[in-house]
């Protein structure tokens, strides 16, 4: 014995999609809206920055920073690779480390320190990835050549 007909079966199956599925299609979030927008990068930074700090790897070449203004660079920075509305006020990259005999370890330390902060903050790694893999491409400008492997 059947219960629904062919028909009635596909007509319910058609109705139960409409009413789970969105009547419009979302845009897709920014890289920024996914970080949490301006106050979401203040606290990977400011999280971020608390680890560097304990970080055996890489905490003597921080400790004559002005680490407020590291701190704000870097959310300025991350907030327009993210294709926020902010302005970038430091200067380039290459500019900044230039002469500073900065090491591929050191740089890669400070990503896994990044990413650790976005662990601890419950970013998704898929967002995380999309951050990275707009921060990765910095090392040439970061890492010393004469120190690169």
């Amino acid at each position: 014995m059947k219960i629904f007909q062919a028909g009635t079966a596909a007509s319910l199956l058609l109705a139960l999609l409409m009413l789970t599925s969105p009547t419009h299609a979302e845009a897709p979030q920014t890289l920024y809206q996914a970080l949490g927008s301006e106050s979401g990068i203040s606290q990977i930074v400011d999280e971020t920055l608390v680890i560097v700090l304990q970080d055996k790897r890489i905490k003597a070449a921080f400790k004559d920073t002005n680490m407020p203004r590291l701190a704000q660079l870097l959310k300025e920075q991350f907030c327009v690779i993210s294709a926020g509305t902010c302005k970038y006020s430091g200067d380039d990259m290459k500019t900044v480390h230039q002469g500073l005999g900065i090491k591929a370890a050191q740089f890669y330390a400070l990503a896994e320190d990044v990413q650790i902060a976005m662990d601890k903050l419950a970013i998704p790694s898929t967002t995380q990835n999309r951050l990275m893999a707009l921060l990765a491409p910095m090392k040439r400008d970061i890492v010393s050549p004469k120190t690169q492997p």
